[in-house]
């Protein structure tokens, strides 16, 4: 009969599992064809079992589990870590202290390293048609992810892809208008290398974040942005720490540049985001948001003193100014008041609110999106508007 040992483990018998060895003489026993019944009652009896009769699972004739068994190397206790701990001596947060300051010394490093190269990586974006695709292996390729996540909800069309992925068939996903964005600190890392052939056959333009200048992927990109860092957090300056960090920062830079480029506002965000929670609000109309209740209304005739409790007691950091009519006719925030005790000093508990006020203040209607509420608060700097309901007064909304 052929042995049943698998080929991989017959040619290394160090590591036969010990179910397959005989004890003694490590070698491996043979199934038998087919027993007999009178080999199973010679077998019952040197075993002190009589014939016919059932095994008594709590008989003490049961063998002992043998040593080098699975189930006992299972039971066996686990052997002592490896890795040597001091709790007593380590100071943990100092070390977390250094690490977040070489992190933080890696981002600020960064700004000495933009030139035109980060204006000419933006103007490639912006003048494609196409998409960015982000692509990298191991953490870069993490950092990779969160990158192409950020550039696709900030207004610019970008998906990630894994270069193992791209060299067995994805890479049919890539047009010719579309930007390849690579990452690889090093700058040479095997799985990208492989795709240059293919991204230059097809005509793509490449922007390359490395480590390193003169490497392979840098020489044959269109941009460069350099990501280097002095070192890295990691003690042994091995694990990728400080340098993924700034990868990730230069990725951030990229997304904010195109979309203050694009003009990219909230309401476009939120075009994007519908089942978050900000996305939820800036889609919401203005009467759905805004404060209506208990509204701070003084007359243009109140004094400072009336007008401090009126922006206190309000809860809202504001009052509003209305006429003898009833029509609102200008605000005073916190802030007006911070001003104004600057300008009048001394005289400053002799004013009224017509001398405090900020007149024909800023308005938006009661039906309009909280997206266009904010883009207008944005706009003139300030955060909160008057709603009004034609020409009435009937709530604040805030940002």
């Amino acid at each position: 009969m052929s042995d049943p040992t698998p080929p991989h483990l017959r040619s290394h018998p160090e590591v036969t599992p010990a179910y397959l060895q005989a004890p003694g003489n490590g070698a491996i026993q043979q199934p038998s064809e087919a027993p007999d019944h009178q080999t199973t009652q010679q077998a019952r009896q040197s075993s002190g079992v009589a014939a016919g009769s059932k095994p008594n699972p709590d008989s003490s004739s049961e063998p002992p589990l043998q040593a080098d068994s699975p189930v006992a190397s299972a039971l066996a206790p686990s052997p002592p870590s490896l890795w040597q701990t001091n709790q007593e001596t380590a100071n943990h947060a100092e070390v977390a202290r250094e690490v977040l300051q070489i992190e933080a010394q890696a981002i600020v490093d960064l700004e000495a390293n933009l030139d035109g190269r980060f204006t000419d990586a933006v103007k490639l974006i912006l003048g494609t048609a196409g998409r960015v695709i982000v692509c990298g292996m191991g953490k870069s390729g993490i950092i990779g992810k969160k990158i192409a996540s950020t550039l696709a909800s900030t207004g610019t069309p970008s998906f990630f892809m894994h270069p193992g992925e791209a060299f067995h068939g994805d890479l049919g996903m890539v047009t010719p208008e579309d930007i390849f964005v690579a990452i690889s600190h090093s700058g040479e890392t095997e799985e990208l290398l492989k795709l240059l052939p293919f991204l230059q056959e097809n005509g793509n333009s490449i922007i390359a974040m490395t480590g390193n200048g003169r490497s392979t992927l840098a020489q044959h990109s269109t941009v460069h942005l350099s990501v280097h860092v002095s070192r890295e957090a990691c003690p042994l300056q091995l694990a990728p720490t400080a340098s993924t960090t700034a990868t990730l920062a230069m990725g951030d830079a990229l997304a904010v540049a195109l979309m203050k480029a694009r003009d990219f506002q909230a309401h476009h965000f939120a075009r994007f985001h519908p089942g978050g929670s900000l996305g939820k609000r800036l889609l919401q109309r203005v009467r759905a948001e805004m404060r209506s209740d208990n509204l701070p209304f003084i007359s243009a005739q109140a004094t400072a003193d009336q007008v401090l409790t009126a922006v206190t007691d309000g809860g809202l950091g504001i009052a509003l100014v209305s006429d003898d009519g009833g029509q609102v006719v200008g605000v005073i925030t916190d802030g007006d008041l911070r001003r104004a005790v600057q300008r009048y000093r001394q005289t400053f508990f002799s004013r009224t609110a017509a001398d405090l006020m900020t007149a024909n203040p800023v308005t938006i209607g009661v039906d309009s999106n909280m997206h266009m509420a904010i883009e207008l608060m944005a706009k003139h700097h300030i955060t909160l508007l008057v709603v009004v309901d034609g020409e009435q007064v009937v709530g604040v909304v805030q940002k």
